[in-house]
């Protein structure tokens, strides 16, 4: 076949084999530089939110009461290890550690069930315990908690940590002894809180001026997870394959994704850049041709969490690209032979 194909292209006049010489040339130097297609498919606007169950929108509570509940008092509990002391009296300073019953046990006292009980109210129980004794006349005491497992916060997620709090912490206070919010965090934080049936689900926002509406208080034994915000992938003909996050209240458009990725390779299939995206358990892709949104003449598509744009490589193109021009120019060649006139 190619000895028949040499034959014809040898029985040219010299001038038709120098005008199919340029004609495969440009061929390959217009593969070299790149090229347009139709546009299989496209999102045109803003991606509309899941109407499934899966990874479903958290909504944030507007309940005040709920939000901003009244200030409480720590409550001793297992574990808690508690130093009394006696005003006045040196020879009186015990320290016990609340029993998994929820007993402690004091000198000149005894046994005593404090789980559930305030500070201030153990304070009267022993002293009114020293008075009938009769050790002690009008005697003064001060509980103080000095070690505890349970005056805590648990931060997870995207920050963690277990930070201790006694009273008076807010949001914002945990989240920065967390370590504050990586650039991955999303800025809908979720309170998971004893006794309280649902989760309490406060929005951040991006704006400084109004996150005191977000400082909500904070207790001990809260559990606050800090969840992910979505990103989108990047693969294949991009100079960079990586993740990006979506920054809150910023759509990210396929246009922002190729320049944090690099830009989109000279190898790729301009015409068949794929959108991959999974709404709840179906999967669906679109084929977009990038050249013409690169150009205008597309709209430009807004992404949303957890898409994937893959960028197919060419073959052909990614061996030009390794070789240079004088790869193309080989190809040209090929192309002389294996082609009819």
């Amino acid at each position: 076949m190619i000895m028949m194909r040499l034959r014809a292209f040898l029985g040219l006049s010299r001038a038709e084999r120098a005008g199919r010489r340029m004609r495969l040339v440009s061929l390959a130097l217009l593969l070299f530089v790149g090229g347009g297609g139709v546009a299989m498919g496209q999102f045109s606007g803003p991606a509309l939110g899941s109407g499934t169950t899966v990874n479903h929108t958290l909504t944030p509570t507007t309940d005040m009461a709920v939000l901003y509940p009244p200030a409480r008092e720590i409550r001793l509990a297992e574990g808690d290890v508690l130093g009394v002391h006696l005003y006045g009296m040196t020879d009186y300073l015990p320290t016990a550690r609340v029993a998994l019953d929820g007993t402690i046990q004091l000198p000149l006292i005894g046994v005593l069930q404090v789980k559930g009980m305030t500070v201030h109210e153990l304070d009267v129980l022993i002293a009114q315990r020293l008075s009938d004794a009769g050790m002690y006349r009008n005697p003064q005491v001060s509980v103080q908690i000095t070690e505890s497992p349970n005056q805590t916060v648990t931060v997870i997620g995207e920050a963690h940590g277990v930070i201790p709090v006694g009273s008076g912490k807010r949001l914002l206070d945990v989240l920065s002894a967390a370590g504050g919010l990586p650039s991955t965090a999303s800025h809908i934080v979720t309170i998971n809180r004893p006794g309280v049936a649902t989760p309490i689900v406060v929005d951040l926002g991006t704006n400084p001026a109004q996150s005191n509406r977000a400082d909500v208080p904070i207790f001990a034994l809260d559990t606050v997870v800090v969840s992910r915000v979505g990103v989108v992938y990047a693969l294949g003909a991009f100079k960079s394959q990586m993740a990006v996050p979506l920054v809150q209240d910023s759509p990210l458009t396929l246009m922002q994704l190729a320049t944090l990725a690099g830009g989109v390779g000279y190898e790729g299939k301009y015409k068949d850049l794929r959108i991959i995206r999974t709404v709840g358990v179906t999967r669906t892709v679109v084929r977009i041709n990038v050249k013409k949104v690169i150009d205008g003449k597309l709209p430009d598509p807004v992404l949303q969490a957890d898409d994937i744009v893959f960028l197919p490589t060419d073959s052909m193109k990614a061996a030009i690209k390794v070789g240079g021009i004088g790869t193309a120019l080989g190809f040209a060649s090929l192309l002389l032979f294996a082609f009819p006139p």
